[in-house]
């Protein structure tokens, strides 16, 4: 009987359910949501619409649309997380040991780490890259439309797997990057760290597809006459973001494939008492860690890029040396991935070399600084929402870097290595820099996905809130750094008189979480008033680059024609210079919808959960499955469909009538 239950369930059993009462809590809420949204979607009769406008819809622009929903998801889960860090940090003191115990604290840590980098920053970014990257270059749809759905069904495995880890098992308290000895089997006997494992996998191979698929259809499908040299600086961005994906993300799948197989088979590749070195493991987790970071940086530098020149009335100062900078910070990126442990021992050379490459790529980075800054010189600037989180980025993103200057000399590095200072860095740069640029993104490109803008008095409220709460959050972080708090601290001496700077950042995290509720105001007060916000298309504020040529929203097909392109602001030019001259439309080759992209996704969350619980039978089995999925995908002789040229004059006469009216 043993046997038969081994050999059906591996290592699941009844004792897989948390008894840690946060653990539970937190389950139960998921649940109890995911079971109140199957009702509303039920009592409305929407689930046929969903699976066919939506789920299986190979349209970029909604699997824009699903990646962004189910990244804010996850940013107010990683939010959560965040404040029950700094509620255990604020009352953990002396002889009061907080309301977490070291473990749930640990488990809180690493999914916060995890869950906002991989599945909160990277799905705003593809979301993003998703909405406007083929309107801004003239495309019709991505290179590879079945590709683009089957990485976001990916993208959601990963995110689901996160998720069971609350309900069934546990998830890893060994950091978010999983270092060793700690995430080796004998530190780390329970499924958590199996489950970060392969939920980092599978969403990689979707971000390793994601990123081929955005690479190739950049250099392919540009409209005619758009040479690399009249690309938008968006474009650029996200060309030197899907090399950095291409080149690094192989890494990633590789070292947790090692580690797996450390953890299950006793390969002991990083186990030292075994012949292993878990310092080839720091080596290969940051060669793809640190360019990961510049992964997540450059589409937001674009995205500044494009509102800058935009509420500047102006064009991009200096484009062909802001090129310059990303291709020069792409390169750089692979050659400073060592600063993140300096303390090592690799030597004064090997540490001399990577500080000085740290140095060295912040030279581009300012580049692109005082680029932006030329551009608003003698500008008419309107101070639009997305303009203000530009600002916010410029003010925090310079205090970042000048933190990280600090930390590229290994002296320094020695005595603020693993500190809260080091903590208040990495926020800084990732919020100042990512979230704020993504926030400025979607404010900007908002109208032209849905028709209508968001609530200006609504958007600025909620940057203030935002950027204050961040300095209330994370500047006591640089000061206890400097006190000599290391990261992960749950509990701490009374007499160190540490408790009042964690309480401000306590209080500090409360009113970015304002600004989230903000935002989310925000958008509702803008969709019951979307009648008085409707984008006038055209209006020279509104942008200067190809996608703000075509309706707000843009039609599935993106272009009833494709333009020819004559210049880098190319609809700027059009309007004001050069007479636009319509081409002839005609029939349209368009991909089909496809069910087989979410059933590989369902697929995946099996075959990652059985990997985590060793259900070897119902790995196999899933990872067949996936493969007969794949080659009937591939064997379908029909994947697209004609899309007649009447249909496509009558849709834009529609939306003609519809911007007269």
């Amino acid at each position: 009987m043993l046997y038969f239950a081994s050999f059906f369930l591996g290592k699941l059993n009844r004792h897989a359910i948390p008894t840690d009462m946060v653990t539970l809590g937190a389950a139960v809420s998921i649940v109890l949501g995911l079971i109140f949204g199957a009702i509303l979607i039920t009592y409305f009769h929407k689930w046929k619409y969903l699976w066919k406008e939506w789920l299986t819809s190979v349209d970029h622009k909604k699997i824009g649309i699903m990646y962004i929903i189910v990244a804010v998801l996850m940013l107010i889960r990683g939010g959560v997380d965040a404040l029950m860090l700094r509620g255990q940090q604020a009352t953990s003191v002396g002889v009061h040991h907080g309301y977490l115990s070291s473990s749930t604290f640990a488990q809180v840590f690493s999914a916060h780490g995890t869950i906002m980098i991989f599945f909160a920053a990277m799905g705003l970014m593809f979301g993003i890259i998703n909405l406007v990257l083929p309107l801004q270059i003239g495309s019709r749809d991505v290179a590879f439309p079945f590709m683009n759905l089957t990485s976001f069904w990916l993208f959601v495995a990963g995110m689901v797997l996160v998720n069971v880890s609350l309900g069934i098992g546990d998830f890893s308290a060994a950091g978010w990057l999983a270092y060793p000895p700690l995430s080796e089997l004998r530190y780390s006997p329970t499924v958590g760290v199996d489950y970060w494992i392969w939920s980092l996998e599978i969403a990689g191979i979707g971000s390793l597809l994601s990123g081929v698929n955005f690479f190739t259809t950049i250099l392919k499908t540009r409209a005619p006459g758009m040479s690399l040299t009249k690309m938008p600086m968006f474009a650029w961005s996200v060309l030197c973001t899907t090399s950095l994906i291409i080149f690094a993300f192989p890494i990633l799948t590789v070292t947790l494939t090692l580690l797996y197989l450390d953890r299950t088979m006793g390969m002991h590749f990083f186990t030292a008492a075994a012949g292993g070195n878990m310092m080839m493991y720091v080596n290969l987790i940051w060669a793809w860690g640190h360019p990961e970071v510049y992964i997540l940086i450059l589409p937001a530098f674009g995205i500044f890029s494009e509102i800058v020149a935009t509420f500047s009335h102006k064009r991009l100062f200096g484009y062909r040396t802001m090129v310059g900078a990303l291709v020069s910070i792409t390169v750089l990126s692979f050659t400073v991935w060592l600063h993140h442990f300096f303390t090592m021992g690799a030597g004064a050379d090997v540490n001399g070399f990577f500080g000085i490459m740290t140095m060295v790529i912040a030279i581009p980075t300012g580049v692109k600084i005082f680029n932006w800054l030329f551009t608003m010189y003698k500008g008419r600037i309107k101070f639009s929402q997305s303009m203000l989180w530009f600002f916010g980025f410029v003010g925090l993103f310079t205090v970042g870097g000048v933190a990280g200057v600090i930390l590229a000399m290994p002296p320094a590095d020695f005595q603020l290595h693993n500190s809260l200072f080091l903590v208040a860095h990495f926020h800084t740069m990732i919020v100042g820099g990512v979230l704020f640029g993504y926030f400025a993104g979607l404010s900007y490109w908002f109208p032209k996905i849905f028709g209508y803008k968001l609530n200006e008095k609504l958007g600025r409220i909620s940057f203030y809130l935002w950027f204050s709460g961040f300095l209330l959050a994370f500047v006591p972080l640089y000061i206890l750094g400097l006190l000599g708090a290391t990261r992960r601290i749950d509990h701490y001496s009374a007499s160190l008189g540490w408790q009042p700077l964690f309480i401000i950042a306590g209080l500090g995290v409360l009113v970015i979480a304002s600004g989230v509720f903000m935002m989310i105001i925000q958008h509702l007060v803008s969709f019951i008033n979307r009648d008085k916000l409707k984008d006038k298309t055209g209006d020279p504020w509104n942008g200067k680059t190809l996608e703000w040529s075509v309706s707000s929203p843009a039609p599935f097909y993106n272009f009833a024609s494709i333009p020819v392109v004559h210049s880098r602001d190319f609809y700027w030019d059009i309007k004001n210079i050069i007479k636009h001259e319509p081409k002839e439309i005609t029939d349209v080759l368009m991909p089909k919808n496809s069910n087989h992209a979410p059933i590989i996704g369902f697929i995946s969350i099996l075959f990652g959960f059985s990997m985590v619980w060793h259900i070897w039978w119902l790995s196999l089995v899933s990872l067949l499955l996936i493969i007969i999925v794949i080659f009937n995908r591939f064997n379908d002789e029909n994947p697209n469909y004609l899309l007649r040229a009447e249909e496509i004059i009558e849709i834009e006469q529609s939306h003609l009538r519809l911007k007269e009216s």
